[in-house]
């Protein structure tokens, strides 16, 4: 439901949102740019034009990468040459389909709506182990491109002659380069690249089954995209098979084009069934596939999958509360598990990114634990099952990047302070001893060649755009990735603060033409929920609060109870109880800015959120309607039922047992109650947050007879990019701000 990939994880809830124009109203002020959200419309956020998929060939002598341009959402492939410092495309997708037009299968849809991409052209590529070759996915069809000639070639013969093939998912080469994967229709199988047809490996046996695909929660909740494994040698695959006949069905229609038949998609509800996931090892050259034994009761999700070059095969397991978890090596002759390490937790299990990470012995490896309330933390694990903290205590650790050639050093991405993450090495040989890379506060992230003698670590910063830095493993600059982003044009006046005796981080965006002595309506612009963070040292983030504040407001959000970089305790402090914790936080950070800034008028508040702020913004007026004064629901999940269960069972348990929870986390408990303005809105092809919630509301909310506002956005899913609907959410929210909260008034009131 949030998570990243926008700036979360687990749940991603944080939509990718393109604006156009603005409804404007009486009210409204012009002293943002006229033409800024035009602009921010046109230039995706003004993120088209910036690198992305950054990949590093071992050797780390070039940097393949995507990019498009300033004004338009077509990626293409570019290398950027490290001795030279020059960079050139070297492929496009109008150059593949000779100016065809690019087509999208249901299934690359749904994969780019879980990853939150709205770019057209080329989204993804791979790069063959030797760096040789390139493997391109697009349209459906898969192309090679020899790196060396600088031509490519389309795979899978049968398209020239027979009858069309259903759309190629997922397709991967192996590690010697000489074949390939890919799903279709739910049927893995492998093409030799010499040339010759595809060989099936596995087939579904009944409706219902897909082989080699990650399933719904997998790819939503757990990060994981992958549902096929090569083994180190080429010569086996290990396959993930798919049973949801068991899973309801939720249906999607277009209430505008009643002809149209609903869409149809298995979704595992709390406390109903979920998918059952089982893997076997399928040798390629002829045997009966092995399969990997495990208590499938006791151990239903399939989190981690690992199997390096040297080193096990291993997977990482959790049971249905996530509060118990066990990472088994796997025999590949046989199929039998042993157990490599276990891990307990009273509320829930973090998944760690980027672990495990086997070192060049293949006996030890890498992991990341959160044993106590300093982590979490990296740690070695050795051959006797024995472990070694390496990271320092209060550096959080939150993703695992990689190691050099000898195992000796290993990049992570670090917080020693929430709002920010940096890039930050540690010392394998020597506990504790940690180093940031960088010194210029923001936020990093970073990949490394395979080697680890090569890296490109991105800067958000406090001020300013992002910049990406190509280096060596000692830091030493070697050239600079270009962005040819759109400059917006403003730069967000963002003060970054803290609030209460948790020190709650929050942040304040006035008007750029702020005058003192002036009262403002204030709007929070929550989140408010657990595995995503709203306030981070990176002011280019919060352009759009900026354009809010520009139009009469002061806009302030508040990261609370829940958030993670601020330890276990903190974050788990919301086990069982989605909303009250959230309402005591920001009440109190409401309460205590207001008085710290007499230009925040605390009679005229408003929330405003999409998805988990959704929920949030919905529940604000009716669970502390004498704060709030009017709120806009963008996407709420209204009954918790009615999400997934990775999800919604880490946080507040399984129903029918945590039923309480709930019940006492649903807007439906209040909703009766609404005494306050609300605008709801919701796209009617949302299949993150289904549309059913707001219809769940619309009808308390009508028994009840209360007022309230709904905007539905027809065809529109979770990532809401259609210029014309996203003018209505942003051009209403706005009108409704306006009229329910007011406009300036002249007069502060003193200080208390």
């Amino acid at each position: 439901m949030t998570r990243k990939r926008v700036d979360s994880r687990a749940m991603r809830f944080v939509p990718v949102l393109v604006l156009a124009a603005v409804v404007t109203t009486p009210l409204a002020r012009a002293a943002a740019p006229s033409d800024f959200l035009d602009r921010y419309a046109a230039t995706r956020g003004f993120r088209s034009g910036q690198p992305t998929a950054i990949t590093i060939p071992k050797g780390g002598g070039q940097v393949l990468f995507l990019r498009s341009g300033a004004r338009d959402r077509t990626q293409s492939l570019w290398a950027f040459d490290v001795k030279s410092g020059s960079e050139r495309e070297i492929l496009t997708g109008a150059k593949l389909l000779g100016g065809g037009e690019e087509t999208l299968s249901p299934e690359e849809k749904a994969r780019r709506e879980r990853l939150r991409l709205t770019a057209r052209g080329l989204s993804s590529f791979q790069l063959s182990r030797d760096g040789s070759a390139i493997l391109v996915p697009y349209s459906g069809r898969l192309f090679l491109y020899d790196r060396a000639n600088g031509t490519s070639r389309e795979l899978a013969a049968e398209r020239a002659g027979g009858p069309a093939l259903p759309p190629a998912d997922d397709a991967r080469l192996s590690p010697d380069g000489t074949r390939l994967a890919l799903v279709r229709n739910g049927e893995l199988r492998v093409l030799a690249l010499a040339g010759g047809a595809e060989k099936v490996v596995a087939s579904p046996e009944s409706a219902g089954v897909t082989y080699g695909l990650p399933e719904f929660v997998a790819q939503e909740e757990m990060d994981r995209f992958e549902g096929y494994w090569w083994s180190p040698d080429s010569r086996s695959l290990l396959v993930q098979r798919n049973d949801e006949s068991a899973l309801e069905k939720l249906r999607i229609m277009d209430p505008s084009n009643p002809t149209k038949a609903p869409e149809e998609h298995p979704y595992p509800r709390p406390g109903m069934a979920n998918a059952d996931v089982r893997l076997a090892i399928y040798p390629l050259d002829g045997g009966t596939p092995v399969a990997v034994e495990w208590d499938h009761k006791a151990w239903p999700y399939l989190c981690r999958v690992a199997w390096p070059e040297k080193g096990p095969l291993a997977i990482y397991l959790m049971d249905r509360k996530q509060q118990e978890a066990s990472l088994l090596s796997v025999d590949p002759a046989t199929g039998k598990t042993a157990p490599l390490l276990g891990e307990h937790d009273k509320a829930w299990i973090n998944l760690p990114e980027g672990a495990p990470l086997w070192l060049p012995d293949g006996k030890t490896f890498l992991w990341i634990s959160e044993h106590d309330d300093t982590g979490p933390a990296l740690e070695l694990q050795q051959a006797d099952a024995t472990s070694r903290r390496l990271t320092p205590s209060g550096l959080r650790v939150r993703k695992l990047l990689g190691t050099d050639e000898m195992g000796t050093r290993a990049w992570v991405l670090a917080s020693d302070e929430p709002t920010e993450t940096h890039l930050w090495l540690v010392d394998l040989k020597k506990p504790w001893k940690a180093k940031r890379v960088g010194t210029a506060a923001g936020v990093e992230d970073a990949v490394c060649s395979p080697d680890g003698g090569t890296l490109v670590r991105w800067l958000a910063p406090e001020g300013g755009a992002t910049q990406w830095f190509v280096e060596d493993a000692q830091g030493k600059a070697l050239g600079e990735l270009k962005s040819v982003a759109e400059d917006p044009g403003i730069e967000p006046r963002v003060e970054w603060t803290r609030v209460g005796a948790d020190s709650l981080r929050a942040f304040i965006v006035r008007p750029r033409d702020f005058h003192a002595g002036s009262r403002y309506p204030v709007i929070d612009w929550a989140y408010a929920g657990p595995h995503s963070q709203r306030v981070v040292r990176s002011s280019r983030r919060y352009l759009l609060e900026q354009w809010l504040a520009d139009q009469g407001f002061i806009v302030v959000t508040v990261d609370g109870h829940g958030t993670p970089g601020r330890g276990r305790a903190f974050e788990r402090a919301i086990r069982g109880d989605f909303i009250g914790p959230a309402i005591t936080d920001h009440k109190l950070a409401l309460k205590e800015l207001c008085g710290r800034y007499p230009e925040m008028d605390a009679a005229r508040i408003g929330a405003f959120g999409w998805s988990f702020g959704g929920f949030y913004a919905a529940q604000a007026v009716l669970h502390a309607p004498e704060v709030y004064k009017a709120s806009v629901a963008g996407a709420p999940v209204v009954d918790w039922h009615d999400y997934d269960t990775f999800y919604t069972e880490r946080y507040i348990g399984v129903p029918p047992a945590d039923s309480a929870a709930y019940t006492r986390s649903s807007v439906l408990l209040k909703a009766s109650t609404l005494s306050r303005p609300l605008l709801v809105i919701h796209g009617t092809a949302d299949d993150n947050v289904y549309f059913v919630n707001s219809l769940k509301l619309a009808d308390a909310l009508n028994r009840a007879n209360r007022s309230w506002s709904f905007l539905p956005l027809p065809g529109q899913t979770h990532i809401v990019s259609a210029p014309e609907q996203v003018r209505q959410i942003y051009g209403r929210a706005l009108e409704f701000f306006h009229r329910e909260l007011g406009g300036i008034s002249d007069a502060a009131p003193a200080r208390p």
